[in-house]
C-alpha cells in the first residue's frame, strides 16, 4: 500500500471540507471489467483539477463504481500530484456487490465484507486512511453490532476516521448508533430540485398528497438533531434545469444566474445549500467547465432570498404549495 496521506487517522480531524463534494462515479471508463486506460487518468485529472480549481477539496467514491476504476484512477492521479492527498478528503462507500458469475446483485454489510472491501478501496485509492467510509446502502440481514465490530475494527487501525451512511432513514441510523462507539457523520441521499421529495414531506403532513410521497418521514429532522450531515447526490438534476431542456424551472433558473452574475449550475446548488438542514451537494458532472460552474456555491454562501428559494421551488413541481 502507498504512502500518500500524512499522518493516521487519529490525527486532526480532517473532514469535513467545504461546501461541496466532487462525486466520482463518472471516472474510469466503462461500467465493467475492461481495463481503465491512460485516457481514463487523464479524464479524472482534468476532472479532479476543475474541482480544485472550483474550490473543491472532498472527494465521494464507492468501491463499486466502474467496478473499482473509479478508485483506482482516483489513485493514479493522486501519484501523479506529489502533495495532493494532504490537501483533499477522501470519502468512500461499501455494501453493494455487483452482479457477477450468474449472481444478482446484492448488499453485503457483513464484517468481513466490510473491512475486505475497505482494504481494497486504501489499496486503489493509494493512500493509507479513508476520511469517511459510508455504509452504502442498508443490508436487511445485516447485524448491527457486527457491523459496530468491523468499524470499531477499522477506526482502531487507522484505517477510517469517520463512518456515515447513505440511503438510510431515520430507525435505520438510530438503531446503528446504539451499537457504535463512534458518531455517524453523514447521511447520503438523493436531493435535488428535480428530486424534491425531502422537502415535500414536510408540507404535506395533514393533505391526501402525503400518502405518495415516499420519501422517509423525519430523517432530515433526525439528521439535524444529531448533527448528522445531510449530503445530495444527484444535486445537478442530471443536467435537466442546466441543459438544453426548456422548463419554467430551467428558465427561471436562467434569469435568476443572469441577475446574480453566476452560473445555473452554482444556483441550482444554492436551492439546496440554503436549506437550513445544512445540505451538503454532491456534483457529479465529469465535464470541466460544468465542474468550474459549480464554484461560486463551493466558495460563498447561498444567493437566493426567500422569495427566490420559494419561486424555484414551485417553479419545479408545476403547481402551488397546498
Amino acid at each position: 500500500m502507498h504512502d500518500t496521506t500524512a499522518g493516521g487517522a487519529h490525527g486532526a480531524e480532517r473532514p469535513p471540507h467545504g461546501r461541496l463534494l466532487y462525486g466520482c462515479m463518472g471516472l474510469g471508463g466503462t461500467w465493467d471489467d475492461t481495463p481503465y486506460t491512460a485516457t481514463d487518468i487523464d479524464h479524472a485529472q482534468a476532472a479532479v483539477e476543475a474541482a480544485l480549481d472550483a474550490g473543491i477539496t472532498a472527494f465521494d467514491h464507492a468501491d463499486i463504481y466502474r467496478h473499482g476504476k473509479s478508485e483506482a484512477v482516483f489513485g493514479e492521479v493522486l501519484s501523479r500530484a506529489p502533495g495532493l492527498r494532504e490537501r483533499i478528503v477522501l470519502q468512500t462507500k461499501c455494501g453493494i456487490r455487483l452482479p457477477a458469475g450468474g449472481r444478482p446483485g446484492l448488499y453485503d454489510l457483513r464484517a468481513g465484507s466490510i473491512v475486505r472491501r475497505v482494504q481494497e478501496s486504501l489499496t486503489r485509492l493509494r493512500t493509507d486512511v479513508i476520511d469517511t467510509l459510508l455504509l452504502h446502502r442498508p443490508d436487511p440481514l445485516a447485524r448491527p453490532d457486527e457491523i459496530a465490530g468491523a468499524l470499531g475494527e477499522l477506526h482502531s487501525q487507522g484505517l477510517v476516521r469517520q463512518f456515515g451512511v447513505s440511503n438510510m432513514n431515520a430507525a435505520q441510523i438510530d438503531r446503528l448508533q446504539a451499537h457504535l462507539d463512534v458518531p455517524l457523520v453523514a447521511n447520503q441521499l438523493e436531493m435535488s430540485l428535480e428530486r424534491r421529495d425531502w422537502v415535500e414531506d414536510g408540507v404535506l403532513v395533514n393533505t391526501g398528497a402525503a400518502a405518495a410521497n415516499g420519501f422517509p418521514a423525519g430523517t432530515l429532522e433526525y439528521c439535524a438533531a444529531h448533527g448528522i450531515e445531510l449530503q445530495a447526490w444527484g444535486a445537478l438534476a442530471r443536467g435537466r434545469f442546466t441543459g438544453a431542456e426548456p422548463s419554467p424551472a430551467a428558465d427561471l433558473i436562467g434569469e435568476l444566474a443572469a441577475a446574480k452574475g453566476t452560473t445555473p449550475e452554482t444556483v441550482l446548488l444554492w436551492w439546496l445549500q440554503r436549506h437550513p438542514a445544512g445540505i451538503r451537494p454532491i456534483v457529479g458532472t465529469s465535464r470541466p467547465e460544468r465542474i468550474r460552474a459549480c464554484r461560486d456555491a463551493a466558495v460563498g454562501e447561498p444567493g437566493l432570498s426567500h422569495e427566490e428559494w420559494y419561486a424555484l421551488w414551485i417553479a419545479a413541481r408545476g403547481k402551488p404549495l397546498p
